[in-house]
């Protein structure tokens, strides 16, 4: 059985960049941008997918993961 995780996401309109910077709020440090939220939103998803991926291998190389788990991902979005 595999778990399904939401994560918030926090939108900020950048002047200087000119768009938008997603902060998942759920994972430290984990952030993108975008144009538009939209643009915003998809490379989010990208960026929640490869946080994930560096966990395992993080996790792996401790020796601490016994099976690999494919969760899927949803998402809920703050506009600030």
């Amino acid at each position: 059985m595999t778990k399904k995780l939401s994560y918030l996401i926090k939108f900020t309109y950048d002047k200087t960049y000119k768009g938008y910077v997603a902060d998942v709020i759920n994972l430290y440090g984990c952030m993108s941008q975008g144009k538009t939220k939209k643009e915003a939103m998809e490379n989010a998803k990208k960026a929640i997918q490869a946080y994930m991926e560096a966990v395992k291998k993080t996790e792996t190389k401790k020796d601490l993961v016994k099976e690999v788990v494919n969760i899927p991902i949803s998402f809920a979005c703050a506009s600030v």
